[in-house]
């Protein structure tokens, strides 16, 4: 319908008929309404809609206006069109007037209350807002889909049947209004768009052979060969977060689950499901979903449930496999607290490109946009025997490393590069060690500075990776076949994450405050909103050391240099020249020699949160999570919980469940006080 100068409706045109190009099968862009002559577009019209009684409903709807415009058809081999005569509109008339099988569903989406009109997260004003199932449904589909399923139900042989209605069930979206006439498209069969509930401006109306033809030589191939081994498997429908399975049952676990928001998957099966009158229980469904009250946090716990299942069926010492695939970091971090809070230790991520066969780590980065591939373990019978007679000394956090080390990958080569395993960087050692404590309610016996430098003494390292001493040796091996190192992008988005961008960047090159400030600030866009702003002063003093001058070159500086500067090479750190190109970089400091540098920055974090602590205002808008981490655990090995609680109560909760060391220790402050946060 066009719109008048007034803005009122005008007369009412059959777009497909004014706006296609005939030569090129297209849809203009621009085209003339028949009546004015005025320049339109597509945007510029008003669907049209009628007034129509309901007899399901019984009451009056209102629907869009739909006239029949191309009927496509072939005799003798030979496809021809028309515009619909007068013949074929009595025939649509007469099909209209019957009444609508009783096998075509009529429940209302989502089962919500009449008067709701949003049913669900995939309803859309417009082009979703239908409201019953059978509103999807035309009169010619709507009478040939419920025949054709009456005739499979009243089947009697229960495999044909079973067959035949996942045969029938392919077809439901096809014999929809959601199935798209696409001017050039080589079928007109299931051409709606996946994952909405998208109803187009012009639909196809296939006719049943025509729909279902294609599919039948499929089914026939897919069911001639019985692969299956009777007694072998189990197919089962069900919450995966309680599987019926005894204890330590499984070898291998492979899941895809659902992540976040991508997909609203009960909603998207509401219709396939109505015509088996069976329906998802939403409650368990594992997503994020406004609809459903389900935010993130909500959706953490379900997964967690399902992962602690998972752990609890999964033999000690074997492997899952976790498909992930979602853009948003909340996500990512959810996935990994629900992994570690389960029982599992994460021990290799990798973004997947099947066009490219690549792949580079990404535990450490601050997006996700590709699909990864996370493979976890359950810790063996072995290790935790060992761990409980250990429990609380340096000799169960070095055991735990040790295991851990074995089961990482030792070399991933891609296109002549070394990629670097991102769970072997130390930072990443000391989080997983952590972490397989604290799940255990043991205190960590070692600070972090202590644990790098220990790290350093007992297994030998290659750039920036660590390894067991037969490890290193393979990986020496392989080394000699690639030409260089990749190294892990790291994006900056809190305290913790821009001092491993620093340590990165000083490792490969120590350099002033001058050079390496504008670098820094490049990488700042992303920062989190919650986290308080540290500058960059501020993050190299806590973290690193600056060379005066004064003394001898340090060697991480000197070896920088002498590799790098041909005037330079040869020269004792004591040399004038070499001092003087060296004076005021920064540089990582040896392991070694870190821990009172650890204790001076673990001092300043404890003040910030001794601050917090004592803040009077009910919640915590800006702060700097890294001091709220090291009150946590200084608090959690005082045994003195109720300050953790304290704390956490003034914390977002969202930031509290998104961040692994909070939300563990967390819990166990819950668990010795009985109290929640």
């Amino acid at each position: 319908t066009t719109l008048n100068s007034e803005g009122e409706l005008s007369h009412s045109i059959l777009a497909r008929r004014e706006a296609l190009d005939g030569e090129s099968k297209r849809v203009k862009d621009r085209f003339h309404c028949p009546h004015c002559n005025s320049q339109l577009t597509k945007k510029r019209l008003e669907r049209r809609f009628e007034t129509r009684f309901d007899p399901v409903l019984n009451k009056t709807i209102k629907t869009p206006l739909r006239r029949p415009m191309l009927i496509a058809y072939k005799v003798d081999g030979s496809r021809y069109e028309k515009a619909p005569d007068i013949h074929d509109i009595k025939v649509l008339e007469n099909i209209k007037s019957l009444p609508l099988p009783t096998h075509i569903p009529t429940d209302r989406m989502m089962h919500t209350p009449p008067n709701i009109e949003c049913w669900g997260d995939k309803w859309r004003s417009g082009t979703a807002s239908f409201s019953h199932v059978h509103h999807l449904f035309l009169p010619r589909s709507a009478q040939t889909l419920g025949a054709l399923w009456e005739k499979v139900q009243a089947l009697p042989d229960l495999r044909i049947r079973h067959m035949l209605l996942f045969y029938l069930e392919q077809s439901i979206w096809g014999f929809s209004i959601l199935n798209r006439y696409r001017l050039r498209a080589f079928s007109h069969v299931n051409q709606y768009l996946t994952g909405v509930y998208y109803v187009p401006s012009q639909t196809a109306e296939p006719a049943p052979l025509y729909n279902l033809r294609g599919k039948l030589s499929r089914l026939q191939n897919a069911f001639q060969l019985d692969l299956a081994v009777n007694r072998a498997s189990i197919i089962a429908t069900g919450t995966a977060s309680d599987l019926r399975l005894p204890d330590a049952c499984i070898d291998y676990i492979f899941t895809d689950p659902p992540f976040g928001d991508n997909l609203a998957y009960a909603e998207l099966n509401f219709v396939v499901e109505a015509f088996h009158r069976c329906f998802t229980n939403l409650r368990p469904e594992a997503i994020v979903s406004p609809h459903q009250n389900k935010g993130l946090s909500e959706y953490q716990n379900l997964m967690r449930l399902c992962f602690t299942e998972y752990c609890r069926v999964l033999k000690p010492g074997r492997w899952m496999t976790v498909v992930f695939h979602n853009s948003r970091n909340s996500v990512w971090t959810a996935i990994q607290q629900a992994l570690q809070i389960s029982g599992f230790v994460v021990a290799d991520v990798r973004v997947l490109d099947k066009k490219q066969g690549s792949f580079n780590q990404a535990i450490a980065v601050g997006s996700v946009k590709k699909d990864l591939v996370i493979s976890a373990y359950k810790p063996n019978d072995a290790l935790e025997v060992r761990f409980k007679l250990t429990a609380g000394s340096e000799d169960g956090v070095w055991d735990f490393v040790h295991t851990h080390l074995k089961q990482l990958p030792v070399f991933v080569s891609n296109e002549g590069q070394v990629e670097v395993v991102a769970e072997r960087q130390s930072y990443l050692l000391f989080d997983r060690m952590v972490a397989f404590h604290v799940q255990r309610g043991v205190t960590v016996p070692i600070s972090a500075a202590e644990f790098y430098a220990s790290l350093e003494q007992r297994f030998p390292s290659r750039e920036g990776m660590y390894f067991l001493p037969e490890q290193a040796a393979e990986y020496d091996k392989k080394r000699m076949t690639v030409r260089e190192v990749l190294q892990l992008k790291l994006f900056v988005f809190d305290e913790a994450s821009a001092i491993q961008w620093l340590k990165q960047q000083l490792t490969k090159r120590p350099q002033t405050f001058q050079d390496i400030h504008p670098q820094f600030l490049r990488e700042l866009g992303a920062w989190q909103k919650h986290e308080k702003t540290i500058e960059l002063s501020v993050l190299l003093g806590e973290n690193f050391l600056c060379y005066d001058g004064n003394v001898d070159v340090p060697s991480r500086i000197h070896s920088y240099l002498s590799s790098n500067f041909k005037e330079l090479r040869n020269l004792e750190k004591d040399n004038p020249a070499l001092k003087a190109k060296a004076k005021n970089r920064w540089y990582v400091p040896d392991p070694n020699k870190a821990g009172d540098l650890e204790k001076l920055r673990e001092r300043t974090l404890i003040r910030e949160f001794d601050e917090y602590r004592e803040f009077k205002q009910r919640r915590l808008k800006v702060f700097r999570l890294e001091a709220v981490r090291a009150g946590f655990k200084n608090a959690w090995v005082l045994r003195d919980y109720d300050t953790i609680l304290a704390v956490a109560r003034k914390i977002p909760e969202n930031i509290l469940k998104e961040d692994t060391r909070l939300l563990m220790w967390y819990d166990q402050a819950v668990t010795r006080t009985g109290n929640e946060a």
